[in-house]
C-alpha cells in the first residue's frame, strides 16, 4: 500500500517527505503549501497517501502556472512507497476508460468477445448488475466464436452473480459444448441442483456433436433412469451418437423405441440420421432399403444424405439412382445440371490456425509462426519419433509437382503441425492444446496428429471447418471419418 501521511492543522508536511537539501520558497512545493494546502486542511485531521499528495502537487488547479514542475534535485519516487516501485509517467493517475451497459451490448452485437469481456469487468467494478438476457448474449458470442477463455471469464462472473438460475447454467453448459470443452460442460451439468429437460438434451447433444458417442448414450441411459422422458430433439442427438459409434443395431433399437415406448413420431431429421448411421458404417444396401421402406415418399434431405454417403463410398450406381429420384421430385435439378456453366477451380485458400493458450490466442498462417527456430526444431524432433512409431507420410495430399522428399517436407510444415509444435514448447506439460483451423484438416495431418497425441501424452483438440477432433492416446474422436 502507498505510504500514508497524517496532516494536522498547522503542521508542515515537507520535512517528512523531502530528505534532500532545503527548499527555497520559490520552489513549487512551498508554493503548494502556501497556495493550496490550506484548501485541504479544515477543522479536523486529514489523511492523505503520498500518491494523493503527488497528484495534488502536479495539478494545474493547485498552483500558479509558474510552479507546475518539480525542482531538478527532487526525485519523484519519494512520493511512492518502495513496494510499488518508481512512478512511471504518472500512470496511477491516468483514468481508466468508463464502459456502459450500452457499450457491452454493442460489443456482443458485433461479436467482439474480448472487448465485451473487458467492458464486463469494468461494469462490475462500477457496481452495476447486468440483466440476465445480456449475459446470455455474451455466452452465445463466446460459443459461436469458440472463445473458450472469454467464456470461462463469463462463467466466473456468473458465479459471483446473485441472480444465477437454471436457465443461466444451461446457457453456460451450451457455451462449453460449442467450444468443444466437454469436461467443463459436464462440470456445470453435475452441479445443477435440479436439472430440467433442456439440461439433459444440451449435454447429450454436446457429447454427440463432439464425437463422444459413448458418453452421450450413457447419459441418455441416466436420463431415462431419472424418469425424464426423451423428446424429438433428444432422439436426434441419440441417433447422432449411434452414427459416431457406427452402431447400427443400437441405432435401430432407439429409432424403433421412439414411437413404441415414448409416443414420439419420427420426423425427417430422424430418418436422415438413420441413413447416416447406416451410410457411415458402409451399409449402403441397407440404407437404400431403409429409405425405400419409408411409409411416405422419401423427403429430399433423406435422399441427399443417401446420395452423399454413396459418393463417399464410391457407389456410382446408387448415386445415379438417387439422383433420378431427386429429379423426379424436382425436375428443375436436371435443367440446372445441364445448364450449369463451367466453374473454374477455386483458388486455394490460405491455411490459418490459431492456438489457444495462456489466456491468449496465437495465429499461424502457412509459412509464418512465432519462435520459428525453436518451433521447427521441436517439429523435426517429433517427426523422427513419429516415423519410429509407424508414421508414413501420405504424399497424395501434396498437389505440387515436386520430388518425394520435398513433398514429405511440405507435409511436415503444415500450419496445424506448426501450431502444435509451438504449443508444446510454450505451454505446461500434460495440458491440452486447442487448435482452430479455417480449412478442413488433410488426411495426412489427421493421421500424424493421432500419432503425435500418443507420443506427447496430451489431448490435442483441433477444430477444422467441419467439426471438432479430439486426439488422445493415438485415436481421434471422429473415428477417422470427417
Amino acid at each position: 500500500m502507498a505510504a500514508s501521511v497524517a496532516i494536522e492543522r498547522g503542521s508542515t508536511i515537507l520535512p517528512s517527505l523531502f530528505k534532500t537539501k532545503p527548499l527555497k520558497s520559490s520552489h513549487f512545493v512551498f508554493t503548494f503549501s502556501l497556495y493550496s494546502l490550506k484548501k485541504f486542511i479544515h477543522s479536523k485531521p486529514l489523511v492523505f497517501t503520498s500518491q494523493t499528495f503527488m497528484a495534488r502537487c502536479l495539478s494545474t488547479q493547485a498552483m500558479p502556472n509558474s510552479c507546475q514542475r518539480l525542482p531538478s534535485h527532487i526525485d519523484p519516487r519519494v512520493f511512492q512507497s518502495s513496494s510499488q516501485g518508481p512512478v512511471d509517467n504518472m500512470a496511477p493517475f491516468q483514468e481508466a476508460r468508463v464502459y456502459t451497459t450500452e457499450d457491452f451490448v454493442k460489443f456482443c452485437r458485433e461479436g467482439k468477445a474480448k472487448e465485451a469481456i473487458e467492458a464486463l469487468g469494468a461494469i462490475e467494478k462500477q457496481g452495476i448488475q447486468l440483466d440476465p438476457n445480456v449475459i446470455f448474449a455474451i455466452l452465445e458470442v463466446c460459443g459461436d466464436l469458440k472463445a473458450l477463455e472469454e467464456g470461462k471469464r463469463v462463467h466466473d462472473y456468473i458465479m459471483r452473480c446473485p441472480f444465477r438460475n437454471l436457465h443461466m447454467h444451461n446457457k453456460l453448459m451450451e457455451m462449453y459444448c460449442k467450444c468443444g470443452s466437454m469436461k467443463e460442460a459436464r462440470h456445470v451439468f453435475d452441479r445443477i441442483p435440479e436439472r430440467n429437460l433442456d439440461s439433459w438434451n444440451l449435454m447429450i447433444k454436446g457429447y454427440a456433436s463432439n464425437d463422444q458417442g459413448d458418453e452421450a448414450l450413457q447419459l441418455f441411459g441416466h436420463m431415462r433412469g431419472a424418469g425424464v422422458s426423451p423428446t424429438r430433439e433428444t432422439f436426434v442427438s441419440v441417433l447422432l451418437a449411434c452414427r459416431v459409434l457406427e452402431s447400427v443395431e443400437e441405432g435401430f433399437i432407439h429409432f424403433e423405441s421412439m414411437e413404441k415406448d415414448y409416443g414420439v413420431s419420427p420426423q425427417v431429421e430422424h430418418y436422415a440420421r438413420m441413413v447416416e448411421v447406416l451410410g457411415r458404417s458402409g451399409h449402403l444396401a441397407e440404407a437404400e432399403e431403409f429409405v425405400d421402406g419409408m411409409a411416405i415418399p422419401p423427403p429430399i434431405p433423406v435422399l441427399e444424405t443417401l446420395k452423399n454417403y454413396a459418393s463417399i463410398h464410391g457407389d456410382t450406381d446408387l448415386v445415379n439412382r438417387v439422383e433420378e429420384q431427386l429429379i423426379a421430385f424436382d425436375p428443375s435439378r436436371e435443367a440446372q445440371k445441364s445448364n450449369a456453366p463451367k466453374v473454374l477451380p477455386p483458388r486455394k485458400r490460405l491455411g490459418l490456425n490459431m492456438l489457444e493458450g495462456k489466456n491468449k490466442v496465437n495465429e499461424y498462417r502457412a509459412g509464418t509462426n512465432p519462435q520459428k527456430g525453436e518451433t521447427y526444431e521441436r517439429l523435426k524432433g517429433l517427426s523422427g519419433q513419429m516415423k519410429e512409431a509407424g508414421y508414413v507420410p501420405d504424399t497424395r495430399y501434396v498437389l505440387h509437382d515436386i520430388d518425394q522428399e520435398a513433398k514429405e517436407q511440405a507435409l511436415l510444415y503444415h500450419s496445424e503441425r506448426l501450431a502444435i509444435a509451438y504449443g508444446l514448447i510454450s505451454t505446461p506439460a500434460n495440458t491440452p492444446l486447442r487448435i482452430i483451423k479455417n480449412l478442413r484438416v488433410c488426411g495426412d495431418c489427421h493421421n500424424a496428429i493421432k500419432i503425435m497425441s500418443k507420443i506427447v501424452g496430451r489431448e490435442l483438440i483441433v477444430r477444422d471447418n467441419k467439426r471438432f477432433h479430439h486426439f488422445k492416446d493415438g485415436k481421434c474422436s471422429c473415428g477417422d471419418y470427417w
